[in-house]
């Protein structure tokens, strides 16, 4: 199987638990999803010059722009590392998780920080356990399906 291939496919599963430890916490907690994604997509889209409509129909693409932001970086983090690891590097086992994690972690609290959608420094410690626990399974799990697939 392809570098590329098995990537995009431990990108998968990595979101897909990603995905599940979220709407698990959601769950449990009865918190209400991030409005964070929706904003970045909203504030894309305007320096972008795209207009996405009216009111409740900007408001829909936003969030679905902004889940496919996530997506493509889930995706895009498994796929970047299944091109690494089939060009020969391979981090220890108990490092390529949590880097891989903080990577995808990174490609979502970075673009957010950056467009003033949020800023981190003032996150209290319940929002960092709220992103950090879904994207260290993340790269757990896209971890341990490269290695699988290999």
């Amino acid at each position: 199987m392809h570098a590329l291939t098995k990537g995009l496919l431990a990108g998968a599963a990595g979101t897909t638990v990603l995905n599940l430890v979220t709407y698990g916490d959601m769950l449990l907690r009865a918190r209400p999803s991030s409005e964070v994604p929706a904003d970045v997509a909203d504030r894309l889209a305007d320096r972008a010059g795209v207009d996405l409509g009216g009111e409740e129909d900007a408001g829909n693409r936003e969030q679905a722009a902004g889940a496919l932001l996530g997506l493509a970086t889930g995706l895009g983090v498994g796929t970047a590392y299944g091109l690494l690891r089939g060009a020969g590097v391979r981090l220890p086992a108990w490092l390529d998780g949590p880097l891989l994690g903080a990577l995808a972690m990174a490609g979502s609290d970075v673009p957010a920080a950056g467009l003033g959608v949020t800023d981190p420094r003032e996150w209290g410690g319940e929002s960092w356990v709220s992103d950090i626990v879904p994207h260290l399974a993340y790269g757990v799990v896209t971890a341990l399906a490269l290695r699988a697939l290999d």
